[in-house]
């Protein structure tokens, strides 16, 4: 009898503990007023790298900016916003200064991947000739340790590289890789996430932020992947995920 009622009582305890947990929970993130911040990356003047069929980076960049700003608004996070939507001039400090001021929640910045010219060989396209490497292929995912919210953006890599993960991306490690213009320190290997501590546009930023390099586009069949508007939107639903686990 006294045993009965003491496993009633802690399954009362129980039962009040998780409603206060799922209260709590819900208390700390409300999808209307968190605020996200699209940083698409590069611009029309200086697009970035250039893929193995000549496509400039930045138009990867913003067909993933405005596909993930679509997906998440639907998921109900309707205080997000696209920075550089129409590939104007823009530094970098007016990136973060334009996402600061908004008061933001969270900072994305997004690129597509290219490697050193060592790696780089040449082939015809359409009877033009480009630059392309075949090998590596993956995304890779950066924060900054001088970012102000260092601790959360490492906790939203985490939380990105697992939903990759478990979409079947596979990480790219050349970064780690101790050469001219690479050496970034690999922190999850596993979840190919490196620190890089002096990218501007997330030691920049007052809140937590990331950059992901959603694929290399100098890689002739990852390009073809990253042209895709389905394997696109796994890569958007991944991040999307990755958001709603943060927000909670």
């Amino acid at each position: 009898m006294i045993k009965a009622i003491r496993l009633s009582i802690f399954f009362v305890i129980l039962f009040f503990s998780l409603l206060l947990y799922a209260s709590d929970s819900l208390s700390q993130c409300n999808k209307k007023t968190f605020t996200i911040a699209i940083d698409i990356g590069h611009t029309k003047d200086q697009p970035g790298a250039t893929s193995s069929r000549g496509i400039s980076e930045f138009y990867f960049n913003q067909n993933i900016g405005q596909r993930l700003f679509e997906e998440l608004v639907l998921h109900g996070f309707k205080q997000t916003f696209i920075i550089n939507k129409n590939g104007n001039s823009i530094s970098l400090t007016d990136r973060t200064d334009i996402s600061n001021k908004r008061k933001t929640d969270l900072f994305l910045s997004i690129h597509h991947d290219s490697v050193q010219p060592l790696y780089l060989s040449s082939w015809i396209h359409k009877g033009k000739q480009f630059l392309y490497s075949d090998e590596f292929s993956g995304y890779s995912i950066f924060y900054s340790q001088k970012n102000y919210k260092p601790k959360s953006s490492l906790e939203f890599a985490r939380l990105l590289g697992s939903e990759l993960r478990s979409n079947l991306f596979v990480p790219t490690l050349h970064h780690a890789e101790n050469i001219k213009g690479e050496n970034r320190k690999l922190v999850d290997k596993e979840k190919g996430i490196y620190e890089f501590n002096d990218l501007v546009v997330l030691k920049t930023a007052t809140m937590p932020s990331v950059l992901i390099e959603c694929g290399i586009i100098v890689n002739r069949d990852e390009e073809i992947l990253l042209s895709n508007p389905v394997y696109q939107k796994a890569i958007v639903l991944s991040i999307v995920n990755a958001v709603e686990k943060f927000c909670n």
